[in-house]
């Protein structure tokens, strides 16, 4: 008993260093990533085991910045999950930095697309993952826009995907809820999500809320000037964004909603083009026109439909919805809650419904062709008679 003691101690010993061999062995070699961890932690009763500085760059890139970077990581087994018979597990990031590039230059780009992430977790945790929180994490989008070039950065990250293996079985088609907030600095907004999906499809099903507060106008005049000719000088703009998506289908709205804005002065410090200033005065009177004056905001609702390959919007419903917040009623700064899950099904069945009425019109026009075939050699066999 006393040499299995010995044993068990001298194999838990020299378990982070197997565990840390074989972590860096599957980090090494993801194609055109490579990556490095420094330590790991083995936490036996509680069945799991804690990366440290885990570092993910592109191999030969001029992005000095690691793609992804994990001071520290969590991996265990989900216990009240395994009380409910389901051996699974739950991953923690704790201060993720994860920094995207966007170039035509393949040497300066860097989106990660090349790796399949999926299975690299699935690497590290030979269990199917349940959970997954990011706990105060970053993420940089650098040149988002290329021209004019444009970072975005969201910063104190949190979020968490939880029963992704859909372990509490619930009623409903979406038994995955998932919540993220974030702020962005840059811009002066904050960023909130939450969404109800099923993860267990290749392209899963999905309804979401999000919404982008309070951005302020300001701080996306090199955009609006590149784009549109002219710049803001004060007012805030949120956006609210409703989907649902039902096997590739799609079923929402955004709602832009301005507060406060205001494009012309007469009297401008930097040096404005004639065009550049007209075009601002003409804005300013269309936002006069338009703006609810009570409310001082400038609003609409644009429709969203289609596919996530094609995007539909309707055009006379965006116009009617400018016109309603300006003249009818203001929209409120928050979400409609008029989208929900049976509205992307009712759009799958929508499109069964037009597949089978253009099959059967194919069925019917091959019956003429072969009835009129018949008709023709029966007429030849008459002649020839």
């Amino acid at each position: 008993m006393l040499a299995l003691v010995v044993l068990i101690i001298i194999a838990r010993l020299l378990l982070p260093y197997f565990v840390l061999r074989y972590v860096n062995k599957v980090l090494a070699d993801m194609g055109s990533y490579t990556g490095h961890i420094e330590d790991v932690d083995i936490a036996l009763l509680r069945g799991a085991y804690q990366i440290d500085d885990l570092r993910i760059q592109k191999i030969n890139n001029k992005i000095k910045e690691p793609f992804l970077y994990i001071p520290k990581s969590d991996l265990s087994v989900e216990w009240k999950s395994l009380f409910k018979g389901k051996l699974v597990g739950e991953v923690e990031c704790y201060e993720p930095e994860l920094n995207f590039a966007f170039s035509d230059d393949e040497a300066a780009s860097q989106t990660g697309a090349e790796v399949d992430w999926t299975q690299l977790v699935k690497d590290l945790l030979p269990i199917q993952i349940n959970r997954f929180a990011v706990i105060n994490g970053r993420v940089d989008l650098t040149s988002l826009i290329s021209q004019p070039r444009a970072d975005v950065s969201l910063q104190q990250l949190n979020g968490e995907i939880r029963n992704i293996r859909n372990v509490e079985e619930k009623p409903g088609s979406l038994p995955s809820p998932v919540w993220a907030t974030g702020n962005m600095p840059g811009y002066g907004g904050t960023m909130r999500f939450n969404a109800n999906m099923y993860l267990l499809k290749p392209m899963p099903d999905f309804n979401y809320n999000l919404e982008f507060r309070d951005v302020q106008l300001v701080k996306i005049n090199n955009l609006a000037r590149e784009y549109a000719n002219l710049d803001f000088e004060r007012g805030t703009v949120s956006v609210y964004n409703e989907m649902a998506m039902n096997d590739g289908k799609l079923a929402g709205y955004i709602k832009p909603l301005t507060k406060d804005m205001k494009i012309f002065k007469l009297n401008e410090n930097e040096n404005r083009s004639v065009g550049r200033f007209f075009t601002e005065l003409v804005a300013q009177v269309g936002t006069a026109v338009l703006k609810n004056q009570k409310k001082d905001q400038v609003a609409t609702r644009i429709p969203l439909s289609g596919t996530v390959d094609n995007i539909e919007t309707a055009v006379w419903p965006t116009i009617f919805g400018v016109l309603r917040n300006a003249y009818v009623e203001a929209f409120r700064g928050e979400f409609d809650n008029t989208i929900t899950f049976k509205d992307a099904l009712e759009n799958v069945k929508n499109d069964f419904k037009a597949k089978r009425a253009e099959r059967k019109a194919e069925r019917q026009e091959r019956r003429e062709e072969r009835k009129q075939e018949r008709k023709e050699r029966r007429e030849e066999r008459k002649q020839g008679k």
